[in-house]
This record gives structure tokens, C-alpha cells and sequence, in this order.
């Protein structure tokens, strides 16, 4: 068992994520591992969930939260009554705070006694368990108690960290982190006496001072005081230059031998397809030589329709120095969003763009340290020089994108853990991820873009650029049909008017014909590499098979929405667990899911192509529905 508190509050068992109900239960799990296995009062308990002014049903409302935490944690925890009060004894399990603590103490140890490579390892292990801001999903009640702290914990490894990789002489590698930071944080002395000599070190002198100007107006402004002593003594070394190099000699020297550039510039590749290592014609660098930028993106499609709204929050997003996940169900056009918007801020990224496919040929999740290894090699890392630890290549890659200014397209992820090891880190570099789960928007700092079906305009407009002009026009009904029988999903739509170019015999009235029938309809939808059912057959293979057959119980039942209730009698279950099933084919947007003004109660419904998936493809039989936690 994995919890994890530094970042959204979350807890993991055997690789799998543990279902925790909104913020009262991750509250209430949150403070039993911060008591550290001793007893929390009721009391206590009672005021981080609630405040000062609890409900009158407090007391069972808690007894529910510490039955249901005690259900889904398993019986490998021991999580007991005591007295007036709760106790949990996590045992052999993990906790992220207690890990960071660890290495952050150990690192401050190694610091203080000079032993600067062992500090500079342990703290940069203790600030990677770091999520985001921590105790995310909480009560205010809580996080106004323990963030401070916890905060400030993160704060000092953060300046010990650039401590130690200053005395390294690793000034110009940390140059954008601390800009960041001090950006974040302008009263921190220390950080700002930090990024001052990051950029003496690194023979920007007036830059030095003129971070000190500024912070000399930040405390003036914010505090009415003037800076402190060491940050003062600091800016006259800076003035006149007598600022002690470094403390120890570079830990470390990767030098990478720029490629050449070709004649001819390498070929695009196709989305999915293994990025090319960078050519190396053996030639020296030299004038007229420059180093060939990664350039590993697929094309755009260049009949791209529609998405003008979702296009612009993308690029908003990206120049606002986020990230973007961009999630929505199967045959939305994910993808193609993705690399229309990296085309069009191409400028903005010119020192490279990267890009993977992480699904495998057979629909799996591909490995991050397989990907690392492609966009090393991109980078310029030579194959005997790749680190064969996942950890390892992490640290090279980061390292290598710190001073860049890059676009990395992660396409089609299957959730966030696969994510995280291929983010770049802190710099200007940003990511753009495409998936169908929900897990994803998980990743902290990101700006989520949800796709559904076209508007029915730009439905028409993309199957009049694909099918070629003219092949609508004397009908344009059959082109509403069309586009309807599609669910007007970018993926159907493309192989629908495909068709229509490949057969220009066909009328656009026979082709709504062939799709009219529900029992074809699949069928239809299939041309080359592009088919609707395995696009959505590798979404339901890697749904939990109690999820599965329920979905094909769901579906026979051909009712226009579903409510828990209705689930409930078609699975024979509680509502319970009949909702908790149908927000797992939610989370895989499987089923969509919206509320009633004015009523607690969630509808949910099918498209109908998911429906007429499921009818066929999940059989409805007796249901186990035993869901992991």
C-alpha cells in the first residue's frame, strides 16, 4: 500500500488506485496518517472536516468516512477505534511526507558537513515526491492547519537543493528553476540571493543586480522593510565582484556533440512510429554547420475542421506557460487537436519539439523508459550513453531540456502515472498530453480541454474537405444523415467521406443508406488503418471486467438515459454500487454523465455508436461487480 499527501491526497494499492469519496474522506485519511499511528480525537477529527460548526450528524457521518476508508484500504491496515477517538497504523505501507522528511533531513545532513553530491541526489529525490501543492482535496480546515507547514518543509529542500548544485557549479542549470521560484515567492531573501549568484557565476552581472533591485522594492513594498544582512553583503560582492566561485568542482559534464544538419532534412514520421535517432554525418562543427533542432512531430492534418474554441484555449494555455491535457472519448480527434495547435506555435518552440505515441501496436500502455530512450536519442545522447535505469534517464532528460525552450506531444496516454516520467520538469518547456481517462486530470498545473462531438457545421465542413468539393451539394440531407449516423465524431466522419473519395461513383445517398442500419453501421465505419470498433474496443479492453459486462447489461437495455436507480435493477445491486460502476465507464467516457438543475441526481446515456459497441461486443450476462478500490 502507497498514500501519497503531497499532491492530491491519494492512495494506491498493489499499483492500483483506491476509490476515495470526495473531500471529506480524503480528509479524514489525510489526518490519520499525519498523526503519524497516534490516536485522533473526535474531536479534532470533527474540526478538519467541518470547522467550528459541525452537523448535528458529525459523529456518523465520521463513523461512515472511517467505515468505508477501512473497507477499501483492505485488511492490511490496521485502522481501530481507541478511546475517544480514531488510530491507524499504516505498518509496512508507504507515505510520501514521511519519505520526503527522510531524505530532506539526510540531504540538509550531507549540505551542512559539505558533502555537496550526496546532498544535491537526496534533495532532488525528496522535491521529485512532490505532486503539486500538497494535501490537494481536503477541507480549507485541514490544509489551513498542516499546508503551512508542510509548505515551508518543501520551501527549505528547495533552497538547500539549489544550495548544493550552486556548489557544484551547476549555476547555469538552475538559472530557470530559481527564476521561477523567486518569480513565485519575492520576499524569500534566500532564493533571490541564490538566483543572483546563478547569474554572476554565470557572467551576468547586471542581471545579478537587477534581481536584487527588484527584491529590494518587493520588501519595501510588501513589508516596509529593507533587505537583511546576508542578501546586502551578497549584492556587494556581486557589485564588486568578489564573489567566491564555487565550493566543489561540477559533479558532473555532459557534453553532447551537435549533429549536423543534413542535406536533406529527415522525413516526417507517422503518428505512433518510433522517432528516428538524430543523423550523424561524422562531420566536424563549424561555421554554416548548426546543430539539427528535434523536429520528431507528425504532420498536422491538413484538412483540419472545426475546433476553433478548443484550439485557442490549447495555444492560450501554452503560451501561458501550461500545460494542456486534452482528453475526450474515443474518436474525438485528440491527436489532430494536438498537432494543429503545436503547428501553429511552432515559432515559439523553435528549439525543438518532441513527440510519442504511448500505445503500443496492440492497443497497451508503452513503456516511459522506452520513450525516454527515443527522446534522448533525439536530444543527441548516443545509444551506449543512454542510462539503462528509469530514474537515471529521467534526471539526463530534464537536465538536457532545463535550458530549453521545447513542445513535447505525449499522445494517447492511458493514465498519469505513465505521464509523469516523461514531464519535463521546471523550465520554459511545455506539454501537451491526449487521452480518454479522466486520470489525467491529475496532473498537477495542467489546463484540461474536453472534446465531444462536432458542432453539425463543421461535421459538414470536414466531410466536404475530406470527400472533395462538389460530392454534397445536390444533397445536402444526405449529408446531415451522414454526419449523424457518425455521432458526428472526427474519426467517422474522416472514414465515411474517405469512402466517398475512394468509390466517386458512390451518391452521397447511398452511403447514408449503407450507414442507416444500426446492425452495419460498424461495419461501415472501417477503412485501411482506420476503424471506429477497435478504437473503441482498445478503450473497453483495459476497463475492469466487472465494468465490461455491466457496460453490456447497460446497453441491451436500450434506455435513452439511466439513473443510478436504473442501473441498480438492470446490474441487481445496490445504487451505490451501480453509480460507482457507471462513473468507471464515465471515467473511460464510455457513458456521459450530466445533472438536472435543481436535483442531486446524476443521467446518464450512450452515444450511440458506444451503444451499438457494447450490444455487440460486451454480451450482457450475470455481473460480479467486484470493482478494484
Amino acid at each position: 500500500m502507497d498514500f501519497q499527501i503531497l499532491g492530491p491526497v491519494s492512495a494506491e494499492l498493489d499499483g492500483h488506485a483506491v476509490a476515495l469519496d470526495g473531500s471529506k474522506q480524503r480528509t479524514t485519511l489525510a489526518a490519520l496518517l499525519l498523526a503519524d499511528g497516534k490516536v485522533m480525537p473526535d474531536e479534532r477529527l470533527t474540526a478538519v472536516l467541518w470547522g467550528w460548526e459541525p452537523p448535528a450528524t458529525s459523529t456518523r457521518q465520521l463513523y461512515t468516512y472511517v467505515s468505508r476508508l477501512r473497507t477499501r484500504l483492505g485488511p492490511g491496515l490496521c485502522l481501530e477505534r481507541q478511546g475517544p477517538g480514531y488510530r491507524m497504523d499504516i505498518g509496512d505501507a508507504t507515505l510520501d511526507w514521511f519519505a520526503f522528511r527522510a531524505l530532506a533531513g539526510t540531504g540538509r545532513a550531507d549540505l551542512v558537513a559539505q558533502r555537496y553530491e550526496e546532498a544535491e541526489r537526496r534533495l532532488a529525490q525528496a522535491l521529485a515526491l512532490w505532486r503539486g501543492p500538497a494535501l490537494t482535496g481536503v477541507t480549507e480546515h485541514l490544509l489551513e492547519t498542516e499546508g503551512p507547514l508542510m509548505e515551508e518543509a518543501r520551501l527549505a529542500a528547495l533552497e538547500d537543493h539549489a544550495e548544493a548544485a550552486l556548489a557544484l557549479g551547476r549555476h547555469i542549470d538552475m538559472i530557470p528553476a530559481l527564476t521561477r521560484q523567486v518569480t513565485l515567492l519575492p520576499v524569500r531573501e534566500r532564493l533571490r540571493g541564490q538566483l543572483m549568484t546563478a547569474l554572476f557565476r554565470s557572467g551576468r552581472q547586471a542581471d545579478a543586480l537587477a534581481v536584487y533591485e527588484d527584491g529590494r522594492r518587493a520588501l519595501a513594498d510588501e513589508l516596509g522593510i529593507d533587505p537583511g544582512p546576508s542578501l546586502r553583503a551578497l549584492h556587494q560582492e556581486v557589485l564588486t565582484g568578489t564573489l567566491a566561485p564555487p565550493a566543489a568542482p561540477e559533479r558532473i559534464s555532459v557534453t553532447v556533440a551537435p549533429p549536423t544538419v543534413p542535406a536533406a532534412g529527415p522525413p516526417r514520421q507517422a503518428a505512433g512510429q518510433q522517432p528516428a535517432a538524430p543523423a550523424r554525418t561524422g562531420l566536424p562543427d563549424g561555421p554554416g554547420r548548426p546543430a539539427l533542432v528535434p523536429a520528431t512531430l507528425p504532420c498536422a492534418p491538413a484538412d483540419f475542421t472545426g475546433r476553433a474554441d478548443e484550439t485557442e484555449e490549447v495555444l492560450t494555455a501554452l503560451r501561458g506557460h501550461q500545460d494542456v491535457v486534452i482528453t475526450g472519448a474515443s474518436g474525438t480527434g485528440k491527436s489532430a487537436l494536438a498537432l494543429w495547435a503545436a503547428e501553429r506555435c511552432r515559432d515559439e518552440f523553435a528549439q525543438g519539439r518532441l513527440y510519442a505515441d504511448l500505445r503500443t501496436a496492440g492497443g497497451g500502455p508503452r513503456a516511459p523508459a522506452e520513450v525516454l530512450g527515443w527522446f534522448l536519442r533525439a536530444l543527441g545522447i548516443a545509444p551506449e550513453r543512454t542510462p539503462s535505469a528509469l530514474d537515471e534517464r529521467i534526471q539526463l532528460y530534464r537536465t538536457l531540456l532545463a535550458g530549453r525552450r521545447m513542445l513535447v506531444v505525449l499522445d494517447n496516454a492511458c493514465d498519469d502515472a505513465q505521464v509523469r516520467p516523461l514531464l519535463p520538469g521546471e523550465g520554459a518547456s511545455r506539454t501537451v498530453v491526449t487521452g480518454v481517462r479522466s486520470h489525467l486530470a491529475s496532473l498537477e498545473g495542467t489546463r484540461l480541454v474536453r472534446l465531444g462531438p462536432l458542432a453539425p457545421a463543421d461535421a459538414g465542413r470536414l466531410l466536404a474537405a475530406v470527400a472533395g468539393p462538389g460530392r454534397f451539394t445536390a444533397s445536402p440531407e444526405a449529408a446531415a444523415r451522414i454526419a449523424e449516423s457518425c455521432d458526428r465524431l472526427p474519426l467517422a466522419l474522416r472514414i465515411v467521406a474517405a469512402r466517398l473519395a475512394a468509390h466517386p461513383h458512390w451518391p452521397a445517398e447511398l452511403l447514408a443508406g449503407r450507414l442507416a442500419p444500426p446492425e452495419r453501421r460498424l461495419a461501415e465505419l472501417r477503412l485501411g488503418s482506420l476503424d471506429v470498433r477497435a478504437g473503441l474496443r482498445s478503450v473497453v479492453d483495459h476497463v475492469e471486467p466487472a465494468a465490461r459486462a455491466a457496460l453490456g447489461v447497460l446497453a441491451a437495455a436500450g434506455l435513452s438515459r439511466l439513473t443510478a436507480g436504473d442501473a441498480a435493477a438492470l446490474l441487481d445491486t445496490g445504487p451505490d454500487e451501480a453509480e460507482e460502476v457507471l462513473e468507471r465507464l464515465v471515467d473511460a467516457q464510455l457513458l456521459e454523465a450530466w445533472s438536472v438543475d435543481g436535483d442531486a441526481r446524476l443521467c446518464y446515456r450512450f452515444l450511440p455508436l458506444v451503444q451499438l459497441f457494447a450490444r455487440a461486443e460486451c454480451a450482457p450476462h450475470a455481473v460480479p461487480l467486484t470493482l478494484s478500490s
